[in-house]
């Protein structure tokens, strides 16, 4: 099926970057897990440094921008197969579809959730002491 140019844009590009981030963040995870377990992948290759970012060139990072690249392409390609952009299409046009609350709702919402938990709290820990009293005198025998 060939698609519009706009169509799931919104939500092709937020799962594209999200997911390009997370592959960044676990490659420099990667990179500095195996400088410092292996010495010899985290030592500069002939000394040299990459100048603006003052990153050592080492094997470890190679990998680790190796892997990188490797996931950058292989994710715009899973996110272009026809069923990947069609669930992501079909997501952004029912997120369309939603009716979003006011601000005044959210706040509203936000703190009758507050409420309820608060008052949860309070009373699942009056309870438990008093179950503590009650088990601690009378089945095993504490004076409280």
């Amino acid at each position: 099926m060939a698609y519009k140019p706009q169509q799931g844009r919104i939500a092709r590009t937020a799962a594209f970057w999200s997911a390009v981030m997370l592959g960044l963040y676990a490659c420099y995870t990667l990179n500095v897990e195996l400088s410092g377990r292996f010495e010899s992948l985290g030592e500069p290759l002939g000394g040299m440094v990459i100048p603006i970012v003052s990153v050592k060139l080492s094997i470890a990072f190679l990998i680790s921008v190796a892997l990188f690249v490797a996931w950058f392409v292989g994710l715009s390609i899973w996110l272009n197969r026809p069923k990947s952009a069609d669930l992501l299409i079909e997501t952004e046009s029912e997120l369309r579809k939603v009716t979003w609350p006011t601000m005044e709702e959210a706040t509203n919402s936000s703190l009758v959730v507050i409420f309820t938990v608060v008052f949860l709290m309070v009373y699942m820990g009056l309870c438990d002491r008093a179950l503590s009293a009650l088990v601690g005198r009378y089945i095993l025998g504490l004076e409280g």
